[in-house]
């Protein structure tokens, strides 16, 4: 059987395009300027030529009301006056701070201090951030919209020279089950004024005062005590966070003003830097010194920072460089640096501070500039620039996606780093020196190697384990000369 079509002529009901039947078709008024012959005409007509006829009217009339739209567009059509197209404007992204859309690592600016920014730390889990200024201020800022959350009352009324935080908010245990937090901001200031402030609530807990200038304060992982670099005494003296008591006053520790000190992550340990080229390490338990390096570089050191393991010990230097050194192995205290970082900075190097599982380090220096060192390999992966005057502090987020740099010129950055290993510039500046990085067979340190097929020799050590062996072969070989020479000595005196 024969299907239908879709829409047979004797249906008085058939829908056109629109959805409209014949019989509505029908009602329409057609002009005045219609005959009645026309009329009849129209009435006579089938339904299926009268809707393919409505269907031509339709579009010629589209067409009519597209013509001057795109009459501006038509190449052909120069002879003709014709308005230009309307432009409808496109709404700006808006980000808060500024942001640079030409830089490769996106960053944005916190404006709020009218002085310079002397410290920057991150805090409750990145999401906050603390600042100090030489304008007498301490704020805390929300990580996400770079608002300002809270400006601390009772503020110092001299510049702050450093700040420091808690690692983490941690509730104390008290008979009574309550406890309270531990978050606690310590701030040193040109004041000789050590303070203590709540995290949580924003309320001065304690206040110090030394009998002379404190160049450098941080508080342990833990919380429980204060360290402070004394200036004219040369002294660190440790503070009990709780009760404010001093635990130890050490006069006299370096040979000229200290710079900058630092507890180690088990919070038992004060490494301690000045402007003599010394590094100090001192136990809390003990009461003693136990390491000292002398000329650990060639110029004043200006900062110092462990790794989260505590094996490790990063300084900075006038000397451009930065130094890390192994604070455990029996040979450190006779070799001397593990690593050197050089041709990083063009100027003195102010500030660093290791990432948390130790992969890369951040420095900030006097060239405006924030250096981004891949430890394993020991070079320099990144150059940050945006500041327009010193960089005074860095510091870098747990999760290894922000740097936080501190300026002279009033202003902090937010660095995100999170893609950094997909930098096009890196990649293909290991790739033009042919660099491969390998894992040393010896001691398992990564290491790089240039291998093409010019230079083919195979390389399994790194340099550190392939100038141990040269020196144990080159004894090796004296020892064995000299006996050979007393063997041909005995010879020459049998043959005589």
């Amino acid at each position: 059987m024969a299907s239908q079509p879709p829409c047979a002529p004797c249906s008085p009901e058939c829908l056109d395009e629109d959805g409209k039947t014949v019989s509505q078709l029908r009602s329409v008024q057609l002009p005045s300027i219609l005959s009645s012959d026309l009329e009849q005409l129209f009435h006579k007509l089938p339904d299926v030529a009268l809707i393919r006829a409505y269907g031509r009217f339709r579009l010629s009339t589209l067409e009519a009301h597209q013509d001057p739209l795109l009459a501006p567009f038509d190449p052909l059509e120069v002879s003709k006056d014709s308005p230009p197209p309307q432009e409808h404007p496109k709404p700006e992204k808006k980000f808060w701070g500024d942001q640079e859309t030409l830089s490769k690592i996106p960053f944005k600016v916190l404006r709020g201090h009218e002085d310079l920014v002397s410290s920057c730390n991150f805090c409750v889990g990145d999401t906050k951030l603390l600042s100090g200024s030489y304008d007498c201020t301490l704020k805390l800022w929300d990580a996400v919209d770079g608002s300002v959350i809270r400006d601390f009352e009772e503020r110092p009324k001299a510049p702050v020279l450093e700040c420091s935080v808690t690692a983490d908010s941690r509730r104390t245990h008290s008979h009574n089950g309550l406890g309270h937090f531990l978050g606690r901001i310590i701030t040193a200031s040109y004041d000789k004024a050590v303070r203590a402030w709540d995290l949580e609530t924003g309320k001065l807990l304690w206040k110090i005062n030394h009998e002379t200038f404190i160049a450098s304060c941080k508080v342990s992982p833990d919380g429980k005590y204060v360290v402070s670099a004394l200036d004219v005494d040369r002294a660190i003296c440790i503070t009990d966070a709780e009760n404010a008591t001093t635990v130890s006053h050490i006069k006299n520790h370096h040979n000229r003003s200290l710079t900058a000190c630092c507890f180690d992550p088990d919070s038992q340990k004060v490494a301690s830097v000045s402007l003599d080229k010394s590094i100090k390490i001192w136990d809390i338990t003990s009461q003693a010194t136990l390491l000292t390096i002398t000329k650990a570089h060639s110029s004043a050191i200006s900062n110092c920072c462990f790794t989260f393991s505590g094996h490790f010990l990063c300084t900075s230097s006038w000397d451009k460089t930065l130094k890390i050194w192994n604070v455990h192995t029996g040979e450190f205290r006779n070799c001397g640096a593990c690593v050197t970082l050089m041709k990083g900075h063009e100027g003195s190097v102010s500030s660093c501070h290791f990432s948390r599982d130790t992969s890369f380090l951040v420095s900030g220096g006097f060239d405006r500039t924030v250096a981004i060192w891949d430890v394993g390999e020991g070079y320099r992966k990144l150059s940050l620039k945006g500041h327009s005057d010193w960089v005074t502090d860095v510091a870098i987020s747990n999760n290894k996606k922000w740097v936080l740099s501190a300026s002279k010129d009033k202003t902090m950055r937010l660095w995100n780093i999170e893609e950094i290993d997909q930098i096009p510039l890196v990649i293909e500046y290991k790739n033009a020196l042919g660099l491969k990085v390998k894992q040393c067979e010896v001691c398992d340190r990564p290491f790089s190697n240039y291998e093409s097929d010019i230079f083919s020799e195979t390389v399994t050590q790194c340099v550190f384990c392939r100038m141990d062996a040269k020196d144990s072969s080159t004894e090796a070989s004296s020892l064995s000369g000299g006996e050979d020479s007393l063997s041909q000595e005995g010879s020459l005196g049998t043959d005589d």
